[in-house]
């Protein structure tokens, strides 16, 4: 009898951000703060970041981290498409890319965890200073630190990848084959977040400050602070 193999590392990150999203178990309720939480945190990190987002050089940057890390739209069909590709992807692509690709997935997997716990205290309606409230209580200080030293390592492995001779290229080859092979919507997260950091000048100087704002906050929010979202 053949032994099955052990799940590679990029594979278990690919289920655990697809167990953390289905966690709702179908419950309308829950769904419906969950969405209304994702919506609440992507205008924040908007407002937060609108220079950034304002700026040409890093527009795109920024859309990629709000709609794909933390945007409102469903994302099984991505989960899916992942999870089947994922054996040929750790057979074709270059170490640092399945390295970046699992680092998503582990940044994606416990923000999931961090909004569920959020959306179980929140409900659907909700003010910021409940927001505040429930973000020092859904979950410890740690799991909040560590949401960010992921975000950093995600930014740094994209700075370093697009860096990667020849790799846009292949990416621009898979196309026409991931649309026919129904994975349409694998291609346009990788071949996005690949562009959105190729072209921007400083990429790793844009993730240092996106960080750094983000741990203030966090800083601010257990302190206490009365406006802990405006930043000087």
């Amino acid at each position: 009898m053949k032994k099955k193999s052990n799940p590679s590392p990029l594979e278990q990150r690919l289920r655990e951000a697809r167990l953390e999203r289905q966690a709702d178990g179908g419950d309308p309720a829950l769904r419906a703060a969950r969405l209304a939480l994702k919506t609440f945190q992507s205008r924040r990190l908007a407002a937060t970041h609108a220079d950034l987002l304002d700026d040409r050089d890093s527009h795109a940057a920024v859309m990629f981290f709000l709609d794909e890390l933390y945007g409102t739209h469903d994302l099984s069909q991505r989960d899916t498409d992942l999870e089947r590709i994922a054996p040929t992807m750790q057979k074709v692509l270059p170490a640092d890319a399945l390295q970046t690709i699992t680092e998503a997935m582990r940044l994606d997997a416990l923000a999931e965890r961090l909004d569920t716990a959020m959306a179980r205290l929140l409900g659907p309606a909700f003010g910021e200073a409940d927001y505040i409230e429930a973000y020092r209580e859904a979950m410890e200080r740690a799991d909040r630190e560590r949401q960010l030293d992921l975000v950093q390592a995600l930014g740094d492995s994209l700075s370093e990848l697009v860096r990667v001779p020849m790799l846009h290229g292949t990416l621009v080859l898979m196309r026409r084959p991931a649309r026919l092979a129904g994975l349409g919507n694998l291609q346009q997260f990788l071949e996005r977040g690949f562009s959105a950091f190729k072209r921007m000048r400083k990429p790793r100087e844009f993730v240092d400050t996106i960080v750094r704002r983000e741990r203030a906050i966090l800083e601010r929010l257990y302190a206490r602070h009365p406006a802990p979202f405006e930043l000087d």
